[in-house]
């Protein structure tokens, strides 16, 4: 028995050393950049070594993993260095390669999205996060937004769930100084900033956060189940969201954008009086208002609300012009009741007083234009308008005027 001993024993020893010297042979012919030939020397070897000890078995893999990575195979190469990793003595090299594994795999996929390949672009994206979760999250989002280019909506769906599930925000923090020399803010780094801040070069020093892309998430999530035919999941999605945070004015947004989506113009309306509960201060959204209420049929009201994101942003282009569209809206059933008349004198009363309805509606519209070329002087629309509404009131002075500044742009 101590003889069969001895003889296993010279067995495991010499098995060892030849795993050892295969080993080395074939990492001698990777560092010397012959890296098919090292991973044709492991193929015939394989045997060998995959069934060595946990030191060359680690190595091995190792090995395999950085093979792997030079082949753009970014998968398999995190494949092997999974198996790698149960040798805790490579763990500064296994951390250095995972960091390139995943820096390669990031600028493979921006160079698939550049050429138009978003769902492989998605994939590898979705590979760096795997690698590391908590880090790498920002690369799911757009793993998910590549998705959706693809389109590959089921992908994306899978994708923006995560996301959701662990609330993902994306706020970043940002540093801006302003240059005093030439009195310009701009943004900087973290560490510049607190540079900056020691210099008399720099003032104005301000802090502040990018938005939250959560309801963005949570807005696609449903958008593309609608998109997909599936409007109860749709709803249910944002519902939910707002069930966690009710006066989030991100999430009561997309809810509203969601009903549009449907074609649910009333419950749209609803949702904007929330909106506007939490931001009375916001332009946009009682523009928004505006338009829904006049599709919905309540012009005055939908007047009110042009107006009052017209005072409370006066740069807002569309605002103007929708009142001015919304106030003509009456003139054609004018017009209509107009060429209706005959010639009796009843009739021709009724024309005058009908004209003098039209343009009362077209001098309404004056003042309106008027602040408008205030904010936006070169706007041919308006100036197109106004010069209309001066011809057929007969005002020739503005007509003359309107026309002036037609001809200069032209």
């Amino acid at each position: 028995m101590k003889h069969l001993f001895t003889f296993l024993f010279t067995l495991l020893v010499s098995f060892s050393w030849a795993q050892k010297k295969e080993l080395k042979q074939a990492q001698k012919l990777y560092k010397a950049g012959k890296t098919a030939e090292a991973s044709a020397f492991l193929d015939t070897n394989q045997t060998i070594l995959e069934s060595s000890e946990l030191k060359y078995a680690s190595e091995y893999n190792f090995l395999r993993s950085q093979i792997a990575l030079d082949n753009s195979e970014f998968q398999l190469a995190y494949d092997y260095l999974l198996l790698a990793k149960k040798n805790s003595k490579l763990k500064i090299q296994i951390a250095d390669l995972q960091q390139n594994i995943v820096s390669e795999v990031v600028n493979a996929s921006i160079q698939q999205s550049e050429e138009k390949q978003y769902v492989l672009s998605a994939k590898n994206l979705h590979l760096a996060y795997t690698i590391d979760p908590v880090v790498n999250i920002d690369y799911l989002y757009y793993a998910a937004s590549n998705a959706v280019n693809a389109p590959d909506y089921e992908l994306a769906i899978e994708y923006y769930s995560i996301l959701r599930d662990v609330k993902y925000t994306g706020v970043k923090k940002q540093y801006f100084v302003t240059e005093i020399a030439n009195n310009t803010e701009k943004e900087v780094s973290e560490s510049e900033f607190n540079i900056f801040k020691k210099t008399k070069d720099y003032t104005n020093f301000r802090e502040a956060e990018t938005e939250s892309k959560f309801p963005e998430i949570v807005k696609n999530i449903a958008l593309i189940y609608n998109k997909l035919g599936l409007k109860d999941k749709a709803i249910s999605a944002v519902k939910d969201a707002r069930a966690e945070s009710p006066t989030d004015l991100g999430l009561i947004l997309t809810e509203a954008n969601i009903y549009i989506e449907l074609g649910e113009k009333g419950k749209f309306k609803d949702l904007m009086g929330e909106a506007i509960a939490q931001d009375p201060n916001n332009g946009n959204l009682y523009y928004n208002l505006a338009v829904v209420t006049n599709d919905l049929g309540d012009k005055e009201k939908a007047r009110s609300y042009y107006e009052k994101a017209i005072a409370l942003q006066p740069e807002m282009e569309n605002a103007y012009l929708n009142l001015v569209a919304l106030i003509l809206e009456e003139e054609s059933s004018i017009v209509e009741e107009m060429n209706s008349l005959g010639n009796s004198r009843a009739d021709n009363a009724k024309y005058d007083v009908l004209t003098n309805k039209r343009e009362a509606l077209y001098k309404e519209c004056i003042p309106i234009l008027r602040d408008f070329l205030k904010v936006s002087e070169n706007n041919n629309e308006a100036i197109r308008t106004l010069k209309n509404i001066y011809g057929t009131i007969g005002d020739n002075e503005g007509f003359m005027e309107m026309k002036r500044l037609l001809d200069a742009q032209e």
